[in-house]
């Protein structure tokens, strides 16, 4: 008997789904979407100042956990969490096969960019770079943007404080998140170029897709049709 017949012989789980949720801004960017979800948590769920991790819902066999957004990926990745809502540049870096992730959720829209100090990127021309250091919290995304492009990149593994690594002699460029370029101007910086576009997506598990797909496709629908609805609502106001 094949892996994916035996999942299906699996029963749906009496156990709460868990949708793993990111901290900070994102979060906040959530709101709207899991109302129109018909997800309603606890009333701290989408308060930063609570010290709560994990919060029950008005429906019993959902809960929702909240974490770093780098860890919704792994969470969802090994099963901790069943769904998850996570930003592109974090599947991109880990790039788990256990994920699936089958809607771009509009929400949280950034991009991941090289910047290097303003007065440099004035004369560099990055069409001839060949050997770069580059300080960033997204190794592989870097190693492979550059590799690609036939660059040496020696990469400094950070995770955070980018923007002071180049004033400070540790490296030449960064890769970072950028969302409106203030952080990077505040600091000297420039962005050069526009490795990829990012937006939150609904992640999903495998494997739990495999062994409880009425629940899960259930949600997998209820969020398809909570994109319409915001998008319905903001053509009307438009």
């Amino acid at each position: 008997m094949s892996a994916l017949s035996s999942a299906a012989l699996v029963p749906e789980t009496k156990t709460p789904l868990i949708l793993a949720l990111p901290k900070g801004r994102i979060l906040t960017e959530c709101g709207p979407l899991l109302a129109a979800a018909g997800i309603v948590p606890a009333a701290d769920c989408l308060d930063e100042d609570s010290r709560r991790l994990r919060f029950p819902t008005d429906d019993p066999m959902l809960d929702v956990v909240r974490v770093r957004p780098f860890d919704v990926a792994t969470f969802v990745a090994f099963g901790a969490a069943q769904i998850g809502i996570c930003g592109a540049d974090v599947l991109m870096e880990f790039d788990y096969p256990e994920i699936y992730a089958p809607l771009d959720l509009r929400i949280g829209g950034c991009r991941v960019s090289i910047a290097e100090p303003v007065a440099s990127a004035a004369q560099d021309d990055p069409a001839r770079w060949s050997q770069v250091r580059v300080a960033t919290k997204y190794p592989n995304i870097a190693r492979r943007h550059f590799a690609a492009r036939g660059v040496n990149a020696d990469i400094v593994h950070l995770n955070g404080a980018m923007e002071l690594a180049p004033g400070l002699g540790l490296c030449r460029l960064i890769v970072d998140l950028v969302q409106t370029g203030s952080t990077l101007k505040a600091n000297g910086l420039q962005e050069v170029e526009v490795i990829a576009n990012v937006t939150s997506r609904l992640i999903i598990n495998r494997t739990a897709l495999k062994t409880q797909p009425e629940a899960i496709g259930a949600w997998i629908q209820r969020f398809r049709m909570a994109l319409e609805s915001l998008s319905i609502n903001a053509s009307t106001c438009t």
